[in-house]
Order: C-alpha cells, then structure tokens, then sequence
C-alpha cells in the first residue's frame, strides 16, 4: 500500500489515469494541459503533483516547490479524501462536496469544469480511477 498523495500513489494514478480512454482520450479531444495539485485544507502547500500533457499524464509524485505552479489544486480534508478513494464520487457527489466546501479549488474554476461535459466527465471518471489504489490510510 502506498500513502495517499505520496510519488508511489501518485505514480499509480497516473498510470490508471494514461489506461483509462474515458479520462485521458476524452481530454486529449480537446487539448487539454494542465499542472495538477491536491492535498488537505490545512496545510500551506500540496502534496501530490500531476502534470497532464494534451491528457496523458506525462509526469506524477510528491510535490515540491521546483514544481510549477498549478493550473487546479484541490483540496480536501483527510477523512473526505479517504471516503471518495473507497467509494467513488460521482457528478451529484462532486457537486455537494464543492458546495459544501468539502472539496476546495485553492486554485481553478471548478464552475468551468462542471459547465463543460467534455471535462466534466473525465474529471469525475479520474476521482473514480482512485478506488482503483492501494492506498494507506497515514497522512
């Protein structure tokens, strides 16, 4: 098992990620790029990195501050992170942990993503690749 958001979780998203046409087909369609952080709330700076090229994942791992800055950077508090690894989360889900401020953009417009169904969809398809991990539970 590899510690959430640590370079060995990270790396086994990417490749669920780069497997996944849904994800990565659909958001090489319309040239998507972007450098991607996520974390917990609580914390000043993210803790994984994932850096997408016309939607393959080209780059994944611990983030660090010789990383660029990020197009999106999410964040959310342990216990959320862990309960969508185990169970998913799905559009209605998604929807409910923004407006209730469970999932946090630190960074990005998640209204833009939410009004564009060919990034909407893979965006939730990639939460849903992280049941696919062995992840611990330590922070």
């Amino acid at each position: 098992m590899s510690a959430l958001f640590s370079a060995d979780w990270m790396n086994q998203l990417k490749d669920a990620w780069n497997n996944e046409p849904e994800v990565c087909d659909k958001l090489a369609e319309i040239d998507f790029n972007s450098v991607i952080t996520c974390g917990f709330k609580d914390e000043d700076n993210p803790r994984g990195v994932f850096v997408v090229e016309n939607g393959k994942c080209v780059r994944a791992g611990s983030w660090s501050d010789s990383d660029p800055a990020p197009n999106w950077d999410m964040r959310a508090d342990l216990k959320d992170w862990l309960k969508w690894v185990e169970n998913g989360i799905g559009m209605m889900g998604m929807g409910t942990a923004f407006m209730t401020g469970k999932l946090k953009f630190k960074v990005g417009d998640y209204q833009a993503i939410i009004k564009d169904p060919r990034m909407a969809n893979p965006f939730v398809k990639s939460f849903g690749l992280m049941q696919q991990l062995e992840t611990d539970e330590l922070k």
